[in-house]
């Protein structure tokens, strides 16, 4: 087999190397950008379906989240925030309870 350098030296195809519709594609652009809203999308039962055989009949352990992960990526800034956004919640919600239970034991000091 001729290797690439011989066929890129070779007149017919050397207009290939310069075209950019023959370029590959940078792997930051290959993957389309989903914002928080669709993330569910990743976690969600109803989009994961699990394969046991491919199309010609072979076993495989591939799964659709997978394919999702291949061609989606959740957009950095919004998932940042939405880690952010998780710690602020669980903060909240760690004052309630404790709000609650200091509520909780003073009610049950002081009978009405």
């Amino acid at each position: 087999m001729s290797s690439k350098q011989e066929i890129m030296d070779d007149q017919r195809f050397r207009r290939v190397s310069k075209d950019p519709r023959f370029w590959e594609m940078p792997e930051k652009e290959r993957k389309v950008k989903i914002d928080k809203r669709f993330r569910a999308m990743f976690h969600d039962k109803k989009f994961k379906l699990n394969y046991a055989v491919d199309k010609r009949g072979r076993p495989i352990s591939h799964s659709t989240t997978e394919d999702l992960k291949r061609f989606y990526d959740l957009s950095d800034s919004d998932s940042d925030l939405s880690d952010e956004e998780s710690k602020i919640l669980s903060q909240k919600k760690a004052k309630q309870k404790k709000k609650q239970t200091k509520k909780e034991a003073k009610s049950i000091e002081k009978p009405i």
